[in-house]
């Protein structure tokens, strides 16, 4: 798997939604947790903005750059049974018999967070794989940001004419993009009208000292324009991260609040009560300390 074999990370997946909690699903994630490579990329926005085609586009000019990349796209549920509705993925037009890409749906079922329950263990896999993950979400609203509990960096994407800007506001979420997108660039004047008004929302969460500043930009995935320097803000947002161990310190907080989040929802707010204050140590994986708490329980 760690050479980027596509039927055996397709294995190690579906024993991940089989037995998450058997040992050597344990192992195999702690493992994965320690040998992380790849940069992980949420890419979120309200639905119909474009992200789908958009990720198509990515990971073709990331290949084209030499690129490995792993997807996972967090669909919309059938409620008849329980899958991914869009789960054959016909919206990302990629080369399925090239080895340096994975594409993988998962089904949002009733998580809120625009997020599949798996979506951190699968995740977790994918990173050890390959040099990009990309995570696209449902969509984004009030409660729809779990995203940025998972990835390294946040492309959040607006869509020019739709008002999206100003709702990004009001929905409280201004503080989780890295990078902001205007798609569709194409539009012309609709596209920069977009753009100024991303900034200025942006602009309200500015701080000073030694905090990364949002990167605004117009691109466009049928044309191209705008995909380089979303490549390269993405980059420069990484090589930020990797200063100063911000991209451990990062990662450990985001392990920190899955593993609490994890014990929660198995075992409500008494079972955190009863266990204390939940921490884990740097460098340490989620999945084993999970399992060692929940067995106090």
């Amino acid at each position: 798997m760690a050479h980027g074999d596509k039927a055996a990370l397709a294995r190690a997946l579906a024993r991940l939604e089989r037995a998450p909690e058997a040992a050597d699903t344990l192992a195999l994630l702690d493992a994965a947790y320690q040998a992380s490579k790849g940069q992980v990329v949420g890419v979120t926005g309200p639905p119909g903005v474009g992200k789908s085609t958009l990720m198509g586009a990515l990971i073709r000019s990331l290949r084209a750059k030499g690129r490995t990349v792993g997807v996972i796209a967090v669909d919309p549920s059938s409620k008849r049974s329980g899958g991914a509705l869009l789960g054959d993925r016909v919206r990302l037009l990629s080369d399925p018999d090239d080895r340096g890409i994975f594409v993988r749906s998962m089904a949002a079922r009733d998580r809120l967070g625009g997020l599949a329950e798996l979506t951190v263990a699968g995740m977790v896999l994918m990173r050890a794989v390959y040099d990009v993950v990309l995570i696209e979400t449902v969509g984004v609203g009030q409660s729809e940001t779990d995203v940025a509990g998972v990835a390294d960096t946040v492309l959040f994407c607006v869509q020019p004419g739709s008002g999206d800007s100003l709702q990004f506001m009001k929905a409280g979420i201004v503080e989780i993009p890295d990078v902001a997108a205007i798609t569709k660039a194409d539009t012309g004047a609709p596209a920069e009208r977009a753009l100024s008004d991303l900034k200025g929302a942006l602009s309200l969460n500015e701080e000073e000292d030694d905090t990364w500043q949002a990167r605004c930009l117009k691109l466009s995935a049928e044309t191209g324009e705008g995909l380089d320097d979303l490549i390269a803000a993405l980059d420069a947002h990484r090589a930020w991260l990797g200063q100063h161990d911000r991209l451990a310190a990062h990662r450990a907080r985001q392990a920190e609040q899955w593993l609490i989040e994890a014990l929660r929802d198995r075992h409500g707010r008494e079972g955190l009560k009863r266990l204390g204050k939940v921490t884990l140590d740097a460098g340490t994986s989620p999945f084993s300390r999970l399992s060692e708490l929940a067995a106090r329980l």
